[in-house]
């Protein structure tokens, strides 16, 4: 392609081979193709006067697409469907006469719109699959690794780096349940006819509505679907498409999400994403390690979610049987979601294989917040000696705002518990204290609870999708 003119980023830098070609023109016009045969096929089963060589000479030719016919064809006709029906039967003239018999363009292409997505859900699905095992082996490796846990980005309890992973990976646990729901209800058009009444076909089957109905299913297995639209217009209702994009902003959210905690856990130095031996993180200053590969998902994601609003648009703006306003931002926004889903799938498995746990910087930063956290411990300890719980209760809250001056104005090292034990009413000294700092005290059942998600959740998931687990993502750019 010349780099005179524009080229998409998201086919240039982001979404894999894979989910190109399956939005590829070949894979588009090869499957009207595979309808027209299929069609065809289930007419001549069904009584029309439809010869095996007029079948055979269609699938002989099917390989056989003349883009640049078709196009000439598009310009005279402006309509691609009769361009490449055109096309098809100069390839194939003795089945010319009854290629496309009763259909409408809908036909192929609302039908070949479905197929192409439903191939490009399993690509998805696969994808997501793989992601949740890569990132449930790094929760396993580190159930038991303590780290501070953030309520409005402000110091909390202690939680776990495992435990946090389990809660991203339960998002997108959901996503799966919600991409597996639509798979395993997917239908296609079917065979309806121009206002979906099916009023062609009657007439070519002399009003028998049983061999329409036979004609309809047999056309739908022979494509590799087993359940149809009850109803459509000329095309099939637009919410499906609704709710297609509805699951990969699903997944979008739930990896917008994700990357933003491990970009703000980078600024933290607590964890970092891979980076790579030559990578530059800034031109200017070189000792940085920008978190791209996040950088890059929060990016894509922003633009999946808005996409959502392009198919509720659409869904509501068709009129009756249908109109033509659909079809142009179908064309972009359909694809391009898809690839942007494929992309930062790809991405977040790159990451989710390499990211860097810092436990020293992690360790440091629970020891500046440990002593707030303690101070429940603290107070049960020193009530066992003796102490008062209500007086000793005051003396804390004192002693920790004390302390936090400390920190936040004066930028020292957080002292509470060298008040606490000079505070003869607690009666614990240094070391009485120091025994209640460590962190897998205060850690609950964060290890147990990665534990049994795992049991429960991802070891099925294991079963299904673990042949696909190896496969590795390089980064394109």
């Amino acid at each position: 392609m010349s780099n005179k003119i524009y080229s998409n980023p998201l086919t240039e830098r982001y979404t894999s081979v894979e989910m190109q070609k399956i939005f590829s023109p070949y894979n588009k016009f090869r499957t009207w193709r595979t309808l027209w045969i299929a069609l065809a096929e289930s007419q001549k089963e069904l009584g029309l006067e439809i010869s095996e060589e007029q079948i055979s000479e269609m699938k002989e030719k099917a390989d056989e697409i003349d883009f640049a016919k078709a196009k000439e064809y598009e310009k005279k006709t402006r309509h691609d469907v009769m361009s490449h029906v055109l096309t098809f039967g100069e390839a194939c003239p003795k089945a010319k006469a009854v290629m496309h018999l009763g259909a409408t363009s809908a036909f192929v292409g609302d039908n070949t719109d479905l197929v192409v997505y439903y191939q490009a859900l399993e690509t998805i699905r696969k994808k997501l699959a793989v992601l949740i095992l890569k990132l449930s082996d790094f929760a396993i490796e580190h159930k038991s690794q303590a780290t501070l846990g953030f309520t409005h980005y402000q110091p909390a309890q202690l939680t776990t780096v495992g435990k946090r992973a389990t809660l991203w990976i339960q998002d997108l646990h959901m996503d799966l349940l919600d991409l597996e729901h639509l798979v395993e209800n997917y239908k296609i058009r079917g065979v309806k006819g121009t206002t979906g009444t099916q009023a062609s076909y009657l007439e070519l089957f002399n009003g028998d509505h049983d061999k329409v109905m036979q004609l309809e299913m047999k056309v739908a297995e022979k494509i590799g679907f087993n359940d149809v639209f009850d109803v459509s217009g000329q095309t099939y209702s637009r919410k499906f498409d609704f709710k297609i994009l509805s699951v990969l902003s699903g997944i979008a959210q739930t990896l917008h999400k994700m990357t933003n905690d491990i970009r703000l856990l980078q600024n933290l130095k607590e964890i970092e994403e891979p980076f790579a031996k030559n990578q530059i993180g800034s031109s200017a200053m070189a000792y940085k390690r920008n978190p791209m590969r996040s950088e890059r998902i929060a990016s894509l994601s922003r633009y999946i979610m808005n996409n959502l609003g392009n198919a509720s648009a659409t869904v509501s703006t068709q009129w009756f049987e249908r109109t033509l306003d659909d079809s142009a931002n179908r064309r972009i926004v359909i694809p391009e979601t898809f690839m942007a889903t494929d992309a930062i799938l790809d991405i977040a498995s790159n990451i989710s294989t390499g990211l860097v746990v810092n436990e020293n910087v992690i360790m440091s930063n629970i020891q500046k917040e440990l002593p707030f956290m303690m101070t429940e411990n603290i107070l049960m300890a020193a009530v066992k000696k003796g102490g008062d719980r209500q007086e000793l209760h005051e003396r804390i809250r004192v002693h920790s705002m004390e302390a936090a001056k400390q920190v936040k104005q004066l930028g020292k090292p957080n002292d509470l518990l060298e008040r606490i034990s000079e505070d003869g009413s607690f009666k614990l000294n240094l070391k009485d204290l120091k025994l209640l700092m460590n962190p897998n005290l205060y850690i609950g059942r964060a290890p147990e609870q990665v534990d049994n998600f795992v049991e429960k959740i991802i070891e099925p998931i294991k079963k299904e999708y673990g042949k696909f687990a190896k496969t590795e993502v390089e980064m394109k750019v």
